[in-house]
């Protein structure tokens, strides 16, 4: 490969296809329960595997907002701090509503929860558990937000 070339694919192309397509927020809800610190899980609403609450960039909101914005709407989550340094991120393979399968990286950031409002946006649509971040990592399916769980 001539090193002009070579140059322009190590430099551009190549980082450009390993890009995710798309973005995302995640928020780890988080309180110190009985058995010490918990994480809270739902239900995702197409296949019911348990994820963390995530979404697409909000306008107007920063990550951590957006993380926030998620947390309420998906499990009624209602915050004592939201952190805005994130804790990590993680990578996963999502289906688009036109049935494309899209690369997405979402930025998990820690909220600490006050408590869950019984009445909140998809409460119909999602189920939600309190377990430890060992549990959570055995139930999630994407190896880099098992990883974070395990370090929680």
């Amino acid at each position: 490969m001539p090193p002009l070339l070579k140059s322009a694919w190590a430099g551009v192309i190549d980082p450009l296809l390993r890009r995710p397509n798309h973005v995302q927020s995640a928020a780890l809800c988080w309180r110190d329960g009985k058995r010490g610190k918990e994480v809270l899980l739902i239900t995702s609403r197409d296949s019911g595997r348990w994820i963390i609450p995530k979404g697409w960039p909000i306008d107007g909101l920063d990550g951590a907002g957006t993380a926030a914005q998620e947390a309420w709407e998906e499990a009624g989550v209602k915050p004592v701090k939201v952190s805005r340094k994130p804790l990590g991120l993680y990578h996963y393979v999502k289906k688009l509503n036109n049935g494309v399968m899209a690369p997405v990286e979402a930025t998990v950031y820690s909220i600490k929860v006050d408590h869950l409002e019984k009445d909140f946006p998809e409460k119909d649509e999602r189920t939600r558990r309190w377990v430890t971040p060992k549990q959570a990592a055995a139930l999630v399916e994407e190896p880099e937000l098992k990883d974070l769980l395990r370090d929680f």
